[in-house]
């Protein structure tokens, strides 16, 4: 992403505001250029924000420069195609609640799709049943996939594959149980907490408390276990485009004027709380410490 003059400072206008100033359409007239595009970007990251009260209370060059590293991927902000977000973080450090850009696991099957060297590739929940344990020879993770969508859809989760196979024939997977994944959250990501989630799914938390628990593995935690092993699968053994090399560097991390990514780790997450709620400073949680464990 080129340079640009935009000096983040500890006290913005919104979002809605700062992306009708000048400086900001100067910014993304350069960098993008073609008139359909722009108009496209400043619709769908409008309405990205617009939907998400916590993001709105953002850095607004946080937000901006993290957009347009997605456009530069190619990639949509959308909650429903999944392929890229911005999450809220507290920069306790400079004062300010800045937007996390993250790419989902979609996303990186977008961009590995791209690189036309995959024959096959995609991540999948594991249900009951399913797995069969490991090849005793070869020591790799065997399945049997129900055939009947409405038995399989009936059984509880117990782990999450990801899979590729290259147009030469190489093949390759990732599988972790839900007890490791579970673990792998725990460890990893300090807005986290095990015992917490397990009092959410068990519907111990009533929903008038959930605003405390921003991480997206509390409201999202398919889609971050999938990307985890999509992830680690892509990095450790897949073909990687200079694309997905950037989108790896730069995922989980707030993105600067000056194209620099911070990784806002150890901070407590940026909360939106009703009027009564403490000071988000009192609450659990922080970013991510591993680079591969979304």
């Amino acid at each position: 992403m080129p340079n640009n003059s935009l000096t983040p400072q500890s006290k913005q206008p919104k979002f809605s505001v700062a992306i009708q100033t000048d400086a900001y359409k100067q910014l993304i007239n350069n960098t993008l250029q073609d008139p359909k595009r722009v108009a496209r970007f400043v619709a769908s990251i409008s309405s990205a924000v617009a939907v998400n009260p916590t993001l709105q209370e953002c850095d607004a060059g946080t937000i901006l420069s993290g957009a347009l590293l997605g456009e530069a991927l190619n990639l949509s902000p959308s909650p429903q195609l999944g392929q890229y977000s911005l999450v809220p973080y507290n920069d306790t450090k400079r004062g300010m609640k800045v937007a996390q850009f993250q790419v989902g696991y979609k996303g990186y099957i977008q961009l590995a799709i791209r690189t036309g060297q995959y024959r096959d590739l995609d991540a999948i929940e594991v249900r009951q049943g399913e797995y069969k344990g490991r090849d005793t020879s070869t020591g790799k993770p065997t399945f049997e996939f129900f055939n009947d969508d409405d038995v399989r859809d009936g059984l509880p989760v117990v782990g999450y594959l990801a899979y590729f196979e290259l147009l030469n024939g190489y093949k390759k997977s990732v599988y972790f149980s839900e007890k490791k994944m579970l673990a792998h959250a725990d460890r990893y990501s300090k807005a986290f907490n095990r015992d917490i989630f397990e009092k959410i799914v068990e519907g111990k938390i009533p929903a008038s408390e959930m605003w405390k628990y921003s991480s997206p593995w509390y409201d999202g935690f398919e889609g971050m276990a999938l990307k985890t092993v999509i992830r680690q699968l892509i990095s450790k053994w897949g073909i990687m485009s200079i694309e997905m090399q950037d989108a790896i560097e730069k995922d989980m991390g707030v993105i600067g004027a000056d194209g620099k990514v911070q990784f806002v780790d150890n901070e407590p997450p940026a909360l939106s709380a009703p009027q009564t709620a403490p000071a988000a400073e009192a609450l659990p949680g922080a970013s991510e410490g591993d680079p591969f464990a979304d």
